[in-house]
């Protein structure tokens, strides 16, 4: 009984502390500069990263698709195939993934440490918002970050599988974008912004609320990124699920 008392209470807190952005966010004063330097050290800082994994799968999953597609003779499918399969669910997953380990932990470790050493106390007797300044910042940071990663980590991705179809189809530069984009659609880029937009905003909404609410000292903080990670992590692919739900609803 009181496990689920607890939940109960948490899941209040979090619906309170997510209400408290929705209502911020549009009250000055706007924290502009802090916004941008969060956004460059979620998104810019995140770039080798990100390069690295995008290629990565890119490459791994034309390898992988091509012995399946060859047994059916249809190895021509194959630009087609792994741009439907990178934008609509490869380049946003692999993204948030990769962010909510390194961002989300971050954050949370961050205002873990802040919030154990009184710093976030000692702004708020210093006149200072301290939830505008350290959370809004944040999640408008990782919400805009998250989709232009994206389609950086799309672009990537699609390059990587283009080296890997060229060396073993020896198919052209432009041929092999042409089928690229001749198979995707609107609201398969509709779907990767959906996806990123709600991934990001899970991955800062998720961090800043743990290291806002740790405790216990260093151990808190510890705690803090890790939960980060973990329900970063975890959402995400609820989300996942959800939104794959909702878009072929939205193409039946």
């Amino acid at each position: 009984m009181k496990k689920i008392q607890r939940t109960l209470i948490e899941l209040a807190n979090i619906h309170r502390f997510v209400m408290r952005f929705f209502r911020e966010v549009f009250m000055p004063p706007y924290e502009f500069k802090e916004i941008i330097r969060q956004c460059y050290e979620v998104g810019w800082k995140s770039l080798p990263l990100i390069s690295l994994t995008g290629f990565i799968t890119g490459i791994v999953f034309t390898n992988q698709s091509r012995p399946s597609l060859a047994e059916f003779g249809a190895t021509s499918w194959l630009p087609a195939l792994i741009s439907i399969a990178i934008i609509r669910a490869l380049a946003p997953l692999v993204t948030a993934l990769i962010a909510s380990g390194k961002v989300g932990s971050q954050i949370g470790a961050e205002l873990g440490s802040m919030k154990v050493t009184e710093q976030i106390d000692a702004m708020e007797v210093s006149g200072t918002n301290p939830f505008k300044f350290l959370v809004v910042s944040r999640v408008l940071a990782t919400t805009i970050s998250i989709p232009i990663l994206s389609f950086y980590t799309a672009a990537v991705g699609l390059f990587g599988a283009f080296l890997s179809v060229n060396q073993a189809e020896n198919t052209s530069f432009r041929v092999y974008f042409d089928q690229v984009f001749e198979a995707v659609t609107f609201l398969d880029v509709f779907s990767l912004v959906l996806k990123a937009v709600v991934f990001g905003f899970t991955i800062g909404v998720v961090g800043c609320y743990q290291g806002y609410h740790s405790s216990k000292g260093t151990e808190g903080v510890g705690r803090a990124a890790n939960w980060a990670v973990v329900m970063s992590m975890f959402l995400i692919f609820i989300e996942e699920i959800l939104i794959v739900q909702i878009i072929q609803a939205m193409r039946a």
